[in-house]
C-alpha cells in the first residue's frame, strides 16, 4: 500500500495543476447536480417490517382520507377559565375555520362541532328521552301528593274551626269531637279524590318532553347535564375544561408538508388570541419543518480548529490547508449527499451527520499527513520526495483509518432501518472524499506551495513549533516516560475515571424524538407541556389499535377488554373506514410515552390478541408513535450484537494486518468499549438527567434517541482507529527499524502525539459547535461524540495505550507465525520506501 500511495503521491505533485484543476470541475459539476437533483429531506421515521409500521402501511389503504400528517392545535383559556364558554367559542371556531382555508389541510377536527352533534345525538336519543320522562313522572306523582296533602290540609282546617265554635275551649269532649271532626276530613278527602293515574300522568309528560326536546327547551339542570355528558365523550376538551384541542389533517404525509402549509398554520391563531386564548401548535409535521439543518454555528467549529493547527504549525498556511482540504472533501462529498438526495432520502440529520464527521476527519487526515510533510522538510528531504513520503506512510495510515470509518459507518445497514442506513451512507460519503482528498488534492497543493509550504510564520510559535520537531525533551516525551516508567499506575487511574463514567448507565432509557425533546422555547414543547398538565402525560402516549373485522361488534368488544387493562387511562370509542371492515381504537395510558409502564401496557396489549382474534376471527395489531419508538428501540437492540460482530470483527481483522499484533487490536478493541461507555453515562447525565443542560442549552428528556448507541458505536469506533492507528503505527515503525519495546513505545509517542493532540482537540471543537445547533437529533449525537473523542484520545490513547503497551512489552507485537504468512502484508509504515530510490527532484518546486 505504501508504494502505491507514494507513487500516487509523486504523481499528484508533479501534475498538480491538472489534479487541483480536476477537483475544480469535479467540485462544479457536483454542486451543480446539487442544485439540479436535490428534493426536501423526509423526517417522517418509517421502520419497515415492524408491527407499527406495517399497520401504518395498511391504515393508508384502509383510511385514505387519514393518510397524511397530523397537527394540534392547542387552545388554552386564561387563569383556569371555561374555554367553551360562547366568548371562547366563537374565537375557537373562527380559528379552525382560518385553519380548514389553509391550501395543504385536508380538514380539521373542531371539538365544538363534536360537541354539537354529540348533544343533539344525545338530546334525541333513546337514554335522555327516557330520563326525562321518568324525571316528569316523578315531578307528576309528586305534584299530585302534594295536591292531596293541601286538600287534606284545607279540609283539617275546616273540620278544627267546626269543631271550636261547637265546642268552646274547656268544654268536656272536645278533644274527642276534634278526633272525630278529623279523621272524617280526611276520610272525605280520600272519597272524593281520584286515585293518581299513572297512564295518563306518563302520555301527558311525554307529550311534554317531547315538545321540549323538538323546542330545544329543557330544564337548566336537564341541559347541564346532557352537556356534561357530551364534554366527557369528546377527548378534545380537558377534563376541567379550561383547554380544547383542534385536530389538523393534512393532505401530505408528515414528511412532505410544505413548509408554507406549516407557517400559514403557525399563524392561524389570531382570532383565539385576539379572545385572550393560549394559542401552541404540535406535531410532527411542524417539528419537521422547524428543524434547523445546517447553520452559521458551525463555523466556530472551524475558527477554533484553526487557531489550534496556528498553535500547533505556526505558520498561517500550513495551519490553512488542512481547512481547505476539509471543506473541499467535505463540500464534494455534501454535493454528491444532495445530488443523490431522491435515491437516499435523506433526513435532516444525515447530512449534519455527514457534514460533522466530514470536517472533522478531513482536518486529521490532512493534518496527519501535513505534520509528516513538515518533519521531513525540517530533516532536509526535498519536498517532491517528502510529499511522496508522506503519502506513502502517513496516507496509508489515513487510507486504513478512512477504511474503518468508512466500514462503521456502512454497518448502520445491518439494523435494517431506512433512516440509519441514509445516515451512515451519508457519513460515509464524506470520509471517502475526505480520504481522496489527503492522497490526492493535498499533496497537488503542496506541489503548489512547494517549499512556501511554512510560510506565514508567527513569531514565537513558528520557532516553538519548529523545536518541537526534533526535540527529545517535548511535553509528549516527558508524558510518555513517566506513563512507561511505573505503567500500572495511570492504568489503574484511567480504568478508575471510566468505571465512574460508566455509572449513569443503567438509567439510559432509549426512545424516538417526540414534541417533549424539542426546544423548551418552541411551539411544540409548550403543547406537550399544556397537554400533559390538562389531558394527563398518557394523551401524549397514546396507542392505536386497530380491528380488522366485517363485524362491528368485534370492535366494540375489543374496547370493553381494553378498557380493564391495567396502566389504561381511557379508550375512544372505534371510528370505522367507509367499508366498515377495519376500526381504529385510541387507546390513552395512564403513563408518558417514556414510561415503562407504557411499554409494559403495549406488550399486553399485544399479548392478549390471540385471544381476541380466536374469539372473533379478526386481525388486530397496535400503531402509533409510541408503539413506532417501542419497536425501533427493540430493533436496535436485536441488531446490535450482529452489528457489532461485524463492525468490531472486520476492524480487528484490518488492525492486524496492520500491525501484525494480537495484542494491539485487542487492546483498541477494549479501549474503545470504555471510551463509548464513558460517553453514553456522559450524555445520560447531560440529556436525562440535566447535569450542565442550562450551560449547553439543550433540552433534558426521559429518553435518548434510540438510534443514538449505534450511531455512536458506528462512528466513535472509527475515530478511536483513528488515533490508535496513527499513535501505535509510530511505535511499531520504531519496534520494527530496531528500538527496543519500551523505547518505541516512548519515541512512538514523542513523534505521534503532539499530532494526536491537536487532531483530537480539533475533531472535539467540530463535534462541539454541533452541540449547539437547534437540531435536537444531531445534539446528543455530537455531544457523545466528543466526549467520546475526549475520553478515546487523552484517557485511553494517550495514557492507557502507552501504558499497556510498556506492560507488555515485547510481547505487546507477539504474532502466531501461521497467521502472519496467512495475512498480507498491507505496509502502513512505508518500510518499502526506505529501500527505494527517492525520485528526482522536481526543479519547479
Amino acid at each position: 500500500m505504501a508504494t502505491l500511495l507514494y507513487r500516487l503521491g509523486r504523481f499528484a505533485y508533479r501534475h498538480r495543476r491538472p489534479v487541483i484543476g480536476a477537483w475544480v470541475l469535479l467540485l462544479v459539476a457536483l454542486v451543480a447536480a446539487a442544485a439540479v437533483f436535490r428534493v426536501p429531506v423526509n423526517d417522517s421515521f418509517s421502520i419497515p417490517g415492524t408491527e407499527s409500521q406495517d399497520t401504518v402501511d395498511m391504515l393508508q389503504e384502509r383510511f385514505p382520507e387519514r393518510s397524511g400528517g397530523r397537527a394540534t392545535v392547542v387552545l388554552e383559556a386564561p387563569r383556569g377559565r371555561d374555554v367553551t364558554a360562547d366568548r371562547y367559542r366563537a374565537a375557537v371556531d373562527g380559528t379552525a375555520e382560518r385553519v380548514e382555508d389553509i391550501d395543504g389541510v385536508e380538514s380539521v377536527t373542531n371539538p365544538f362541532d363534536l360537541y354539537d352533534e354529540g348533544y343533539d345525538r344525545a338530546l334525541h336519543s333513546d337514554e335522555v328521552r327516557g330520563t326525562l320522562v321518568d324525571e316528569g313522572l316523578k315531578q307528576a306523582r309528586a305534584d299530585y301528593e302534594s295536591q292531596v296533602a293541601d286538600a287534606e290540609a284545607d279540609a283539617l282546617d275546616q273540620a278544627r274551626d267546626q269543631v271550636d265554635r261547637q265546642y268552646p275551649e274547656g268544654t268536656p269532649g272536645r278533644e274527642q269531637a276534634l278526633a272525630q271532626a278529623e279523621d272524617q276530613a280526611r276520610d272525605q278527602v280520600r272519597a272524593q279524590t281520584p286515585p293518581f293515574d299513572e297512564d295518563a300522568a306518563r302520555a301527558e309528560v311525554e307529550r311534554r318532553v317531547d315538545r321540549a326536546i323538538a323546542e330545544n327547551d329543557l330544564p337548566d339542570e336537564a341541559v347541564d347535564r346532557i352537556d356534561q355528558q357530551v364534554k366527557d365523550r369528546i377527548p378534545l376538551f380537558s377534563e376541567d375544561g379550561t383547554t380544547a384541542l383542534l385536530q389538523v389533517q393534512f393532505t401530505d404525509p408528515d414528511g412532505s408538508v410544505p413548509a408554507a402549509t406549516v407557517d400559514d398554520l403557525l399563524g392561524s391563531g389570531g382570532p383565539a388570541e385576539d379572545a385572550g386564548l393560549t394559542v401552541e401548535y404540535s406535531g410532527q409535521s411542524i417539528s419537521i419543518a422547524q428543524v434547523s439543518g445546517i447553520q452559521g454555528g458551525e463555523g466556530v467549529g472551524l475558527l477554533v480548529a484553526l487557531a489550534i493547527l496556528v498553535l500547533n504549525f505556526g505558520a498561517l498556511v500550513a495551519a490553512g490547508i488542512p481547512i481547505l482540504a476539509a471543506l473541499a472533501g467535505t463540500g464534494a462529498g455534501m454535493a454528491l449527499i444532495y445530488a443523490l438526495s431522491e435515491v437516499l432520502d435523506l433526513t435532516s440529520t444525515a447530512p449534519l451527520l455527514a457534514m460533522m464527521l466530514g470536517l472533522a476527519v478531513g482536518i486529521d487526515y490532512s493534518l496527519f499527513v501535513l505534520s509528516r510533510h513538515r518533519q521531513q522538510l525540517f530533516a532536509g528531504m526535498d519536498p517532491q520526495e517528502s510529499a511522496a513520503r508522506a503519502i506513502g506512510t502517513a496516507g496509508s495510515a489515513v487510507v486504513f483509518a478512512g477504511t474503518t470509518v468508512v466500514i462503521a459507518l456502512l454497518g448502520l445497514g445491518l439494523v435494517r432501518i431506512p433512516f440509519l442506513t441514509v445516515m451512515g451512507i451519508a457519513a460515509a460519503i464524506t470520509v471517502v472524499f475526505s480520504v481522496l482528498v489527503a492522497i490526492t488534492l493535498l499533496p497537488a497543493l503542496l506541489g503548489l506551495l512547494g517549499r512556501r509550504a511554512g510560510a506565514g510564520r508567527l513569531p514565537g510559535l513558528g520557532a516553538r513549533a519548529e523545536r518541537a520537531l526534533t526535540s527529545t525533551a517535548t511535553l509528549g516525551a516527558r508524558w510518555a516516560r513517566l506513563v512507561t516508567r511505573r505503567p500500572w499506575l495511570p492504568a489503574v487511574a484511567v480504568l478508575a475515571v471510566l468505571g465512574a463514567a460508566l455509572l449513569p448507565l443503567p438509567d439510559m432509557r432509549l426512545g424516538l424524538p417526540t414534541d417533549a425533546s424539542s426546544a423548551p422555547d418552541s411551539t411544540q414543547h409548550r403543547a406537550y407541556d399544556i397537554v400533559t398538565e390538562r389531558f394527563g402525560e398518557g394523551y401524549n402516549a397514546s396507542l392505536l389499535v386497530t380491528v380488522e373485522s366485517d363485524d362491528t361488534g368485534d370492535a366494540d368488544e375489543v374496547r370493553a377488554d381494553l378498557a380493564d387493562f391495567a396502566e389504561v387511562e381511557s379508550v375512544q370509542a372505534p371510528v370505522y373506514n367507509d367499508a366498515e371492515d377495519t376500526a381504529m381504537i385510541v387507546v390513552v395510558p395512564e403513563h408518558g410515552p417514556s414510561a415503562e409502564e407504557t411499554e409494559g401496557l403495549l406488550h399486553a396489549i399485544r399479548g392478549a390478541r390471540a385471544g381476541w382474534e380466536a374469539d372473533t376471527g379478526a386481525e388486530i395489531s397496535v400503531t402509533g408513535a409510541t408503539a413506532s419508538s417501542i419497536d425501533t428501540s427493540e430493533r436496535i437492540a436485536d441488531a446490535m450484537p450482529l452489528f457489532l460482530a461485524v463492525v468490531v470483527g472486520l476492524a480487528l481483522v484490518l488492525l492486524m494486518l496492520v500491525f501484525r499484533s494480537v495484542v494491539v487490536p485487542v487492546k483498541a478493541a477494549l479501549g474503545f468499549v470504555l471510551s463509548m461507555g464513558a460517553a453514553l453515562g456522559a450524555t445520560v447525565a447531560v440529556f436525562q438527567w440535566g447535569w450542565g443542560a442550562g450551560l449547553l442549552g439543550v433540552t433534558p428528556t426521559e429518553t435518548l434517541l434510540s438510534f443514538l448507541p449505534i450511531v455512536l458505536i458506528g462512528t466513535l469506533f472509527g475515530l478511536a482507529m483513528d488515533y490508535e492507528v496513527f499513535l501505535v503505527s509510530r511505535m511499531r515503525e520504531d519496534f520494527v527499524h530496531g528500538g527496543g519495546a519500551r523505547e518505541a513505545v516512548v519515541t512512538g509517542y514523542r513523534a505521534s502525539a503532539r499530532v494526536v493532540v491537536c487532531a483530537a482537540a480539533i475533531m472535539i471543537a467540530v463535534f462541539t459547535s454541533f452541540v449547539f445547533n437547534d437540531n435536537t437529533t444531531i445534539q446528543p449525537v455530537a455531544f457523545a461524540l466528543a466526549v467520546g473523542v475526549l475520553v478515546d484520545a487523552f484517557l485511553v490513547r494517550l495514557t492507557l495505550v502507552p501504558a499497556v503497551m510498556a506492560l507488555f512489552g515485547r510481547a505487546a507485537w507477539w504474532f502466531p507465525r501461521w497467521l502472519d504468512r496467512l495475512l498480507p502484508d498491507v505496509d502502513i509504515e512505508g518500510a518499502g520506501l526506505r529501500t527505494a530510490e527517492p525520485s528526482a527532484p522536481d526543479r519547479r518546486a
